[in-house]
């Protein structure tokens, strides 16, 4: 690829990746709730979503699924459905996810679960999908060959939001030990129950 195009590329996906956003939300709030350390399943998940829906979008199949956006349906409400029942629980200070009063009586979360909740927040929004296919095409030059292109572009796009995704979950995890020393447990399950039945709405709605 050309200096240039990279040069222009770098810091406008930066900007995208930092921007608050469902995934964003979800590490921070799973930052505050199970961890830095356990969140990277989750941040696992999403990432292997984020690199499904570029490359989708440099071969074109985004744009057929877009025009058929029933597709996605399924995937958006159970996914949100789920997500807002964690964030029920979590206001309840009840559930795996939920901040206990004794930190070592915290359950533990499985990763499989936490893995599949960030693939299902990256993949099923329909938006990641449009500003996906609206921004990286520029950036391709059709007279070069396309993989050695899209290979660049995706490591790039992963390494940001691995970064982005690190310091929204460190955010939240300094969040949480900063309230638990003023024993407020109840209202930091609270604020985190609260930002994941935001994440589960956001993922229904839009």
């Amino acid at each position: 690829m050309e200096y240039s195009v990279l040069i222009l590329f770098v810091p406008t996906f930066f900007a995208v990746s930092a921007t608050p956003g469902m995934c964003m939300t979800l590490a921070m709030t799973l930052g505050m709730t199970i961890g830095v350390r356990k969140s990277l399943w989750m941040m696992l998940g999403e990432l292997v979503g984020v690199a499904l829906v570029t490359i989708s979008s440099l071969i074109g199949v985004a744009t057929i699924l877009l025009a058929r956006p029933n597709m996605f349906l399924v995937l958006k409400y159970l996914g949100g459905s789920y997500l807002f029942y964690l964030g029920i629980q979590m206001w309840r200070s009840r559930g795996k996810m939920a901040i206990p009063e004794n930190f070592a009586q915290q359950d533990n979360v499985t990763r499989k679960s936490l893995i599949i909740q960030g693939f299902v927040t990256a993949i099923a929004n329909p938006k990641g999908w449009a500003f996906m296919i609206s921004l990286l095409p520029p950036f391709i030059n059709a007279e070069l060959p396309l993989y050695p292109q899209a290979m660049i572009l995706v490591t790039i796009i992963l390494c940001f939001e691995f970064v982005c995704l690190l310091l929204y979950a460190t955010g939240g995890h300094t969040l949480r030990h900063l309230l638990q020393q003023r024993g407020n447990v109840i209202l930091l399950n609270r604020i985190a129950g609260s930002l994941m039945l935001c994440v589960g709405l956001w993922l229904c709605f839009t």
